[in-house]
């Protein structure tokens, strides 16, 4: 790694001032940073320490809401016993990623900030947009197996590598930012960018805007989750595909519904389509496989990964089947 001055934030207000140059990055856990920064791939010329902050708690809203502060580390939400009742799914797919010495480490912002994976992205020797924009994209015509068939365009096919943030964008949670000129609330669903003109960036933050927080909403039919993770191996690593579906029926009709997808597209991928086909419809096998198929009918396929187009209507489906046999 390239020399850099570590500076300790005392409170929010001090780590947004000394992180409004983009040659400046936060850290707390540390889980992806340092080793991106031991690739050359982030060569930050500061940290800015945020560990000491106070936002390392997880506490109901008076509208029975959740909020959890961005420092909570992953195995404090997982096993959280509020978590674990309300939204299972939350729970499941944490438990699903890394390893437990990781977890006992990494962040809920840090979790919400990852880069993607990709093998080209990591590998400093081949061309990449999101390291150097107008380079190219060294999956499309490279080994793409783990890549991603939805969200994708000519500049990346990057798949987002969060388990984590996989039920948060099927709740529809709000990710609370503190900038120099207050605090701004972010829909889950917005704060995630598509590769397009500008493939360098994941997310809409920008320079000093400080991650606070995450809401998840009361959402009561969401006690009645499941996280479902298809994997090459079963020990640590990242997903194939995945889905975290909850569903609320009654009397074998779904009233009300979320589907999002993990490794599979290049953001969290909430499936609205899918949702569509359920709302209404009859808790069954035809209906599962018809939003399966709505949720993947826009997906592109590269050279290695269209399998993944019908393990992802698999998983789906599966984890529909689960859900609808929890009630």
């Amino acid at each position: 790694m390239e020399p850099f001055k570590l500076v300790r934030a005392q409170n929010n207000a001090t780590a947004i001032a000394a992180a409004t140059s983009k040659d400046t990055k936060f850290i707390a856990g540390g889980t992806n940073i340092i080793d991106l920064m031991k690739l050359y791939i982030e060569t930050p010329k500061q940290l800015v320490d945020i560990t000491g902050l106070n936002l390392n708690q997880i506490e109901t809203q008076a509208d029975g809401s959740i909020k959890i502060g961005a420092l909570v580390k992953n195995t404090t939400v997982a096993y959280h016993p509020a978590i674990t009742k309300q939204f299972p799914m939350l729970s499941e797919a944490i438990l699903s990623g890394a390893t437990a010495q990781l977890r006992n480490m990494a962040s809920v912002g840090g979790n919400l900030l990852q880069r993607p994976r990709c093998y080209y992205f990591y590998d400093t020797a081949f061309p990449c947009n999101k390291r150097e924009p107008g380079t190219g994209c060294s999956a499309i015509p490279g080994y793409n197996r783990n890549h991603a068939v939805l969200g994708t365009t000519e500049n990346c096919i990057a798949t987002h590598p969060s388990d984590m943030c996989v039920p948060m964008a099927a709740l529809g949670a709000t990710i609370q930012v503190q900038t120099a000129k207050g605090v701004r609330s972010i829909p889950f669903n917005d704060f995630y960018i598509i590769p397009g003109k500008t493939p360098q960036y994941e997310t809409i933050l920008r320079p000093g805007e400080l991650i606070t927080s995450v809401t998840l909403p009361n959402l009561p039919f969401a006690a009645k989750s499941h996280y479902l993770k298809v994997r090459d191996r079963a020990s640590y690593e990242f997903a194939l595909t995945s889905a975290a579906v909850a569903l609320d029926i009654a009397n074998g009709k779904i009233n009300n519904s979320r589907i999002a997808l993990g490794g599979v597209a290049t953001k969290p991928w909430r499936s609205l389509a899918a949702e569509k086909v359920l709302n209404g419809a009859s808790a069954n096998a035809q209906t599962f496989k018809a939003a399966a198929d709505a949720a993947m009918a826009d997906a592109k396929p590269h050279k290695y990964n269209a399998f993944k187009i019908e393990l992802a209507k698999r998983t789906i489906v599966r984890a529909l089947e689960t859900v609808g046999g929890m009630v």
